[in-house]
């Protein structure tokens, strides 16, 4: 079952050179627009209501906007993920990366080489940039697992790339080159049942922990009929991410639904505890790994004495 629709595309448009506002009789600079690179601007209401990714995606058109190179730049790494719409779960850069072959490219100190293996380009949002695939292993290889992970199972989950175009990218990095392993683990733990980032976070750190592989979305049934899909089960206990969707209320929505909502929730617990164990995490709990572990002790999941997610030495 397919989640919400990919993150929307940036919207470019809102992107304006300064020279062509002070055409207008428009001096950006006395309030009302927000720079988002050297000679780059957007109104600051629309600034205010991007989120993170639509910010670093910002920069990144803004960045190509502004380049006087020879060539077309190929976007890479978190500049890529950003126009693809992937999520992450550190802080965006405030740089922009694009993908060279050779040394001695010289960067500026927003514009940095990211030196890797040749990659055919494809074209996204009007932009050159590494594909799905490519980019989340590039990610791998560079920044953490959990941030790759989210990437990686957004991106299966919403069939922007497959299985085996990850373990491709991944087997197609040299054996002793930088972030081999990383990439291997992410393209193996990678799966498109996973829902949002904070259920990526959570299983990776079940993963760290040792603690017994769970199965994704888990549907569960009573005498009433079906309870719902849980975010990870084990035999005698299933756990749940306590993101935000889960108590999404329509907008405009008024406190008796708000209401509605939590009660409706409460009485799914209440049948599933009929049946297993529940434990519950929100975010902060994610983050901090032995509080996690804590959390699924209390159900029952302790570590193994060895992992047996899969044999990394296949």
């Amino acid at each position: 079952m397919l989640g919400p629709p990919p993150h929307p595309a940036f919207d470019r448009s809102c992107l304006h050179h300064a020279a062509d506002l002070r055409r207008l009789g428009i001096e950006p600079t006395r309030g009302q627009w927000h720079q988002v690179r050297h000679g780059v601007w957007v109104r600051a209401e629309a600034f205010a209501g991007m989120d993170a990714l639509d910010r670093h995606a910002a920069l990144v058109h803004a960045s190509v906007l502004t380049h006087r190179g020879p060539t077309e730049l190929t976007l890479a790494r978190e500049a890529a993920a950003a126009v693809w719409g992937l999520p992450r779960i550190t802080a965006w850069p405030t740089t922009v990366h694009h993908l060279v072959t050779r040394r001695g490219v010289s960067g500026s100190r927003i514009l940095r080489p990211f030196l890797g293996a040749e990659a055919e380009p494809v074209t996204a949002e009007g932009l050159q940039v590494t594909s799905v695939a490519r980019t989340v292993i590039d990610l791998a290889r560079t920044g953490t697992v959990h941030d790759a992970v989210a990437a990686a199972d957004y991106a299966l989950h919403h069939r922007l790339c497959t299985p085996a175009e990850l373990a491709a990218e991944a087997a197609a990095v040299a054996p002793r080159a930088h972030g081999r392993g990383a990439a291997v683990l992410v393209a193996e733990l990678a799966d498109g049942l996973s829902m949002s980032p904070g259920e990526s976070l959570s299983r990776v750190q079940m993963f760290v922990l040792r603690l017994p592989r769970p199965q994704l979305q888990v549907r569960y049934h009573d005498d009433q009929g079906l309870i719902g899909d849980v975010d990870f089960g084990w035999e005698g206990a299933v756990g749940e991410f306590d993101g935000r969707l889960k108590y999404r209320v329509p907008p405009g929505g008024s406190t008796q639904d708000v209401h509605r909502v939590i009660w409706a929730e409460k009485r799914r617990e209440d049948r599933l505890r009929r049946q297993t164990g529940v434990a519950r995490w929100v975010w902060a709990e994610a983050v901090q790994k032995y509080r996690l572990a804590a959390i699924l002790a209390q159900v029952g999941i302790t570590p193994e004495r060895r992992s047996a997610w899969f044999d990394l030495g296949a």
